[in-house]
C-alpha cells in the first residue's frame, strides 16, 4: 500500500475521532475514551504536527502525529480499525518515520514512541522494525491509569 500524507483537516479530525472504534482491548485508542485526548485532538491549533495518510484512492487509512521533546521526535498515530491486525503496521509505521524525518528535515540519530504495555501486537511490529524499549511508566489517561513503555529506534542519517 502507497501512504500519502497530507495536513490535517477538520473532516479528516473529526472522522477519526468519532467513526473509527476499535475492538475489545484496542478500544483503549478511540479518541472518545479521553475527553482531553478528544479536545487536544480537534483543537486546529495542535495540527502543526498532525497529518491525515490517506491511500492510493485517497481514503483515510490513517493519521500521524510529531512533537518534539528536548529536540528529539516523538511520533504517535493511528491506522483506521479495520486496517488493524492485517499486517499493515511495520510498513505504516515506517512510511511515518521516512515522512516525518524529511517533512522536519529531522537530523537526530534516534526516534521515540510511546505505547500501551498491554498492546503486544503493536511492540511486537515496533520490535520488527528495530524499536527498543527504553523505560516503563504509569499514565493518567482514559479515567484511570495505565503502564506504558518508551520505545527508541535509531535511525540512519543521510549522507546526501
Amino acid at each position: 500500500m502507497h501512504y500519502y500524507f497530507v495536513t490535517m483537516n477538520s473532516e479528516y479530525a473529526n472522522e477519526i475521532a468519532y467513526d473509527w472504534k476499535y475492538e475489545g482491548i484496542y478500544s483503549f485508542y478511540d479518541m472518545t475514551a479521553d475527553e482531553e485526548d478528544l479536545r487536544d485532538f480537534l483543537n486546529e491549533e495542535n495540527w502543526d504536527g498532525y497529518f491525515a495518510v490517506l491511500n492510493d484512492k485517497s481514503e483515510l487509512v490513517g493519521y500521524y502525529s510529531y512533537y518534539f521533546e528536548n529536540e528529539i521526535m516523538w511520533i504517535g498515530f493511528g491506522l483506521k480499525p479495520e486496517l488493524t491486525g492485517k499486517r499493515y503496521g511495520c510498513e505504516f509505521v515506517n512510511a511515518g518515520i521516512n515522512f516525518g524525518t524529511n517533512k522536519f528535515d529531522y537530523k537526530k540519530s534516534y526516534i521515540m514512541l510511546a505505547v500501551a504495555t498491554f498492546n503486544k501486537r503493536a511492540i511486537q511490529a515496533y520490535e520488527k522494525i528495530g524499536f527498543k524499549s527504553v523505560e516503563k511508566y504509569m499514565q493518567n489517561t482514559n479515567g484511570s491509569e495505565f503502564e506504558f513503555i518508551k520505545m527508541k529506534k535509531d535511525i540512519k542519517k543521510s549522507t546526501t
